[in-house]
């Protein structure tokens, strides 16, 4: 369906000197995301485009790469990053079936060359680049080259999308000989003579859909349609025709020869001649704005009902130029996203594609479901995103059963997290080894760690019983920080622990009962490093637990090895307590005493908050220097709590 929204009112355009009124829309029920990558359209239909879906996911800033990525016989998402200079000028860049090629955000460009798609190529897709510089200067016309930005030749499959084309010497985007199921959407058509043809055939095959594009100072073929078997045009912007006095050759939509062609709900501003048809072409036109429009807007013969082929919503048409302006061209968000199970079957295999370096965010949409698998983010993937798609965060479960019997603490991660700038939401990660069942000397079994920087969970579940969340870093003297927010934890032993900078806000922590009347365990096991002031912070979150009163504690100081300069930090800040936390909540570990850690609380309350000798709290005066824009800032001033 056809990725398209209706503007709030607030958008909405007047209508004076419109020669036609726009078609009502319901907005309310129109889709909300303008950057899904999904093909809509004909190039939806006979099995759809995926492109390079499911490929090996590589990024080039150069021509050879592109050209030897572009060619191969394998699929590929190419991700284009900066401006490739095309050389010799105006060569073709050859690209086969089952690729796509996108811009990294919005710095992709192609320049002074062409992407060229020879016959029998199919399942392309082409996004997010900037296309330009192909023109011969003084050399309007190009009647003696042939320098296109994309030419496609006997081609099926094609999604040509947010793309911005400019000063291209011939056609921008010429569509050729039958070929078949192609969509061009929201492409920004500028500075131009032969803008967008479709046809150099007697056949009449192809199919397809045209949508929310731009065309802005050209001249001719916006598009020119000859030969098509249906072509749908819907919620385009024509507009500031280039040589408006050619009584000829300005035009804005021609159907031509046999083609049948729908325009809807599209806005024609400053346009000669906005459209027209041959004799022998047919034309249905509904719900189009003209203003300062002349010349020919022919309509006759029924064409075709697009709906019999695929489902799509109109905006209004008065929205169109507000529409069109903001969302076609190249885009930051676009090209960002990896399904899993849809392109990617498994978590780690979308994690393997993202590219090693990589800058751009990247989310991995997990789709609800039960991955039973071990994940591992390494350090040379940061930037990346695993954001869980169903409504509630157990919709998508990671989950695995490996205790440390079984390769040590870190090896029994059901999820490591290696790399810097990884935010997880909506998900569960679950370490579900069944300690009953088994009788082993190393029961730890970690739901997550992670060692990475700047790590941020939101509305995240961690599920485990001994060490289930360990947030640490890569040595003893680096700071690592994460930030856990309205999110769940439960465990019994030690099982928030780690030297990682940590705050964990607005979040339920519950800690489970072993069975004991006296000692079921520890909330947190810091491991904080004696030069970083900050170790864990709770606050504004709930503990609660099934354990009977007075048998949990707060935690105790881990010394991994013995260091005697891993010193815990924990402060349980505004955070309510259960009566199962013991009146002395702090413990010794290891011969390590917990007078000589950081441990402290501020402001707790409930059934388990009461005040005692061996329960430090916090002053004021330091408590304004304990909280979660202090614990998080670094260097670097990071503030993902700020966010929302």
């Amino acid at each position: 369906m056809a990725a398209v929204i209706g503007l709030v009112a607030a958008l909405s355009l007047g209508a004076v000197g419109e020669a036609k009124a726009a078609a009502p829309s319901s907005a309310a029920s129109v889709p909300a995301d303008r950057f899904t990558d999904r093909a809509h359209g004909f190039a939806s239909l006979a099995g759809g485009t995926t492109g390079g879906a499911g490929g090996k996911v590589v990024t080039v800033t150069d021509q050879a790469s592109l050209a030897r990525y572009a060619a191969a016989e394998e699929p590929y998402v190419i991700r284009v990053s900066g401006a490739i200079a095309v050389e010799p000028f105006g060569s073709d860049i050859v690209v086969t079936s089952n690729k796509t090629i996108i811009g990294v955000g919005d710095t992709g460009e192609i320049v002074h060359g062409e992407l060229h798609l020879n016959p029998g190529t199919s399942n392309v897709i082409i996004r997010n680049l900037t296309i330009r510089d192909s023109a011969v200067e003084g050399n309007w016309d190009c009647k003696d080259t042939d320098f296109d930005g994309i030419q496609m030749d006997t081609v099926h499959h094609v999604w040509v999308d947010h793309n911005r084309f400019s000063n291209i010497c011939d056609g921008q985007l010429d569509v050729r000989k039958d070929s078949e199921y192609v969509t061009v959407s929201y492409n920004r058509f500028e500075n131009n003579n032969k803008t967008f043809g479709l046809g150099w055939t007697t056949n009449v095959k192809t199919q397809i859909t045209i949508d929310h594009n731009l065309f802005a100072r050209t001249k001719q073929r916006n598009p020119s349609v000859d030969n098509a078997a249906y072509a749908h045009l819907y919620n385009n912007y024509l507009t500031a025709q280039v040589d408006p006095g050619d009584p000829v050759w300005t035009y804005g939509n021609w159907s031509r020869g046999r083609t049948r062609m729908v325009i809807e709900n599209s806005y024609y501003r400053d346009v000669q001649h906005p459209y027209q048809a041959d004799a022998t072409a047919e034309l249905v036109e509904r719900g189009s704005i003209l203003r300062n429009t002349t010349g020919r807007t022919d309509e006759w013969g029924a064409a075709f009902d697009p709906r019999e082929f695929y489902d799509y919503r109109l905006d209004p048409a008065a929205a169109v130029p507000a529409l069109v302006e903001r969302f076609s061209g190249p885009q930051k968000r676009i090209g960002t996203t990896l399904h899993v199970p849809a392109d990617y079957p498994t978590v780690q295999a979308a994690v393997d594609a993202v590219p090693d370096g990589n800058a751009v965010p990247v989310t991995i949409a997990i789709a609800p479901g039960t991955y039973r698998a071990k994940v591992f983010v390494p350090a040379t993937k940061p930037n990346i995103v695993l954001q869980g798609t169903g409504q509630d965060r157990s919709d998508a479960v990671i989950v695995y059963d490996t205790p440390a019997a079984y390769g040590g603490s870190t090896g029994s991660a059901t999820v490591r997290i290696a790399a810097n700038d990884v935010t997880a939401r909506n998900l569960t990660f679950s370490n579900d080894f069944d300690e009953a069942a088994h009788e082993l000397s190393g029961e730890q079994a970690l739901a997550m760690k992670t060692t990475g920087d700047r790590i941020v969970f939101e509305d995240t579940a961690f599920l485990g019983n001994q060490d289930t969340l360990m947030t640490d870093s890569p040595k003893l003297d680096v700071i690592s920080r994460v930030y856990i927010r309205d999110s769940y934890i439960e465990g019994d032993v030690d099982f928030v622990y780690g030297r990682a900078t940590t705050v964990i806000e607005r979040s339920v922590i519950k800690a489970l009962s072993r069975g004991s009347a006296t000692n079921n365990g520890y909330i947190t096991a810091a491991s904080t490093w004696t030069g970083n002031p900050y170790g864990f912070l709770i606050t504004k979150s709930k503990v609660v637990s099934d354990a009977p009163a007075g048998s949990f504690h707060l935690g105790r100081p881990w010394h991994p090895g013995g260091e005697p300069n891993a010193v815990a930090q924990v402060l349980f800040r505004e955070t309510e307590l259960p009566a199962a936390i013991k009146a002395s909540p702090w413990t010794d570990m290891s011969g390590f005493s917990w007078k000589d850690a950081r441990f402290a609380e501020y402001r707790t309350y409930g059934p388990g908050a009461e005040v005692t000798a061996d329960r430090p709290q916090m002053s004021d005066a330091d408590a304004k220097t304990h909280t979660v824009a202090h614990y998080l800032k670094g260097t670097d001033d990071w503030a993902p709590h700020a966010r929302r």
